[in-house]
This record gives structure tokens, C-alpha cells and sequence, in this order.
């Protein structure tokens, strides 16, 4: 795979020219900055931004002003190739805090290893009602230890407003929920994200993290799309570049307010 090829697609087609994730939701383009807007229960943040020495700073204090004044806490997503070289400096300076640095993975669907299945006793079924996002949900509290109240109104809203565009999928161990995890199909792009996978503590360590990311895969390619993408923390980045993913890049999350 070229990766630098590869990486400028990804830019274009998922920054740049980035689609909205959720009903209500809106991109906007602001001078060198594509942000999202949405309630205050979706992802609000910059995705995208051409900034360099003499513009970065300003570009900040504009964002800052603009969320803020909408009474949004939000996200600039900082990738580690965007310029300037010092713009997360820049952010923290300016009040943001830095979640953990995840790696930006990419393959290829047609180049990944996808006979991994579940494990003996495992089913994997997919969520598309309340009830069965409810599962995700409690897989996702379980698994990080995080209040899943936005990622079920989320997933909710995408199910009744465009549910072609999610695929959630629980791992059950007879009725008990044990592992979750989804993909968004995003149209118009050869990309398809992978997201929120998570395997309750007691669970681990069985294969069943790298049979959904199989399983998901699956889907990608019957959907056409040619690309996989993953912020992969450095748990699942290894398992992740054993089925055939490429480390392109690295993405951390600048956080602003409460």
C-alpha cells in the first residue's frame, strides 16, 4: 500500500470533505478550518484544518469563540502530520487538554485476512433496534468504564434516520453481552470506519476483538468500499496490523471545556 497516497485520500475524503456523522449535524467551512456542528449530545470539533506559524493561533482563538459561544464543548481532532509541527503545543496553550495518542490505521479490504470467526460459544448479533443498542451500550460502560449515554443517542438517531450508514454488532456468550463494536459507512468515499470496539474484562484475550473486526470487514466489502480506516489505541493496534493494517499516521484528541 502507498502509504502517502493512501494518507492524502484519507484527508480528502474524510477530512476535508467530510459528511456529517449524525441527523442534525452540519459541516461547516471556515476560512482553512472544516468543523462539525451538532447538539449538544453528537461530536462537535475540527476535523480539518491548512493552518501554518502565522495562522494557527488565531484559527484557535476563533474555534474557541465559536463553540463557545454556542455552549458546545468540543474536540479538535490533531492529526501527526498536520502543520504547524507545534499546533498541539498551541492547542494546550490555549486551554485544551490532550486525550491519549491513538495510531491512524488503514487497510485494504481486499488485502486483509477475514477468516477469523468467533470463538466457540460466541454468536455475533446485530444491533438494530433499542433493545440490541441498549447491549452496545452496556458492553461499551463495561468494556471502558465510560457513561454510554451520548453513544446511545447517537446510534439511535442514526438508526432511525439513515441506517444503512451503522453497522453495530454485539458478541453474546449465551444472552450475556461480552463484546461490541461498529462501523460507519460513510457514502461517496471508498472509506469505512471502524469504531468502539470493546470486549468486557473477563472476556479478553479469546479472539473475539479480531473476529468483529473480521466480521465487519466482511460487511465493508460487500458494501463495496475499499478502505478501512481505525484510531487504534496500543492494545489493538497489534492485532489490528497482524489482519493487514498500515499505520499511517497518529490522531489525539485536543478536548475543550468541562
Amino acid at each position: 500500500m502507498d502509504h502517502a497516497a493512501v494518507l492524502a485520500l484519507y484527508d480528502r475524503d474524510m477530512r476535508e470533505g467530510a459528511r456529517p456523522d449524525g441527523p442534525g449535524a452540519r459541516i461547516e467551512r471556515t476560512g482553512p478550518v472544516v468543523r462539525q456542528v451538532a447538539d449538544a449530545q453528537g461530536w462537535n470539533g475540527v476535523l480539518w484544518s491548512a493552518l501554518d506559524e502565522g495562522s494557527a493561533d488565531r484559527a484557535i482563538g476563533e474555534q474557541i469563540a465559536y463553540f463557545t459561544g454556542l455552549g458546545r464543548e468540543f474536540e479538535w481532532k490533531l492529526y501527526g502530520h498536520d502543520r504547524p509541527v507545534d499546533l498541539g503545543p498551541r492547542l494546550a496553550a490555549a486551554g485544551f487538554r490532550a486525550d491519549p495518542e491513538e495510531t491512524l490505521l488503514i487497510g485494504e479490504v481486499a488485502r486483509l485476512d477475514l477468516d477469523a470467526g468467533p470463538p466457540e460459544g460466541i454468536r455475533f448479533v446485530r444491533a438494530t433496534d433499542p433493545a440490541g443498542i441498549d447491549l452496545v451500550v452496556d458492553v461499551h460502560e463495561k468494556a471502558f468504564g465510560a457513561d454510554g449515554t451520548r453513544l446511545r443517542h447517537r446510534l439511535l438517531a442514526r438508526l432511525a434516520a439513515d441506517p444503512g450508514t451503522v453497522v453495530a454488532v454485539v458478541a453474546l456468550a449465551g444472552d450475556e453481552p461480552v463484546s461490541a463494536a461498529r462501523m460507519e459507512l460513510v457514502p461517496g468515499t471508498r472509506f469505512a470506519g471502524l469504531w468502539g470496539g470493546g470486549t468486557v474484562e473477563a472476556w479478553r484475550g479469546r479472539g473475539i476483538y479480531r473476529a468483529l473486526v473480521a466480521h465487519r470487514a466482511r460487511v465493508a466489502a460487500a458494501h463495496g468500499y475499499r478502505y478501512l480506516q481505525v484510531d487504534a489505541s496500543v492494545l489493538s493496534r497489534p492485532i489490528l496490523e497482524r489482519l493487514g493494517f498500515h499505520a499511517v499516521s497518529t490522531t489525539t484528541p485536543y478536548l475543550y471545556g468541562s
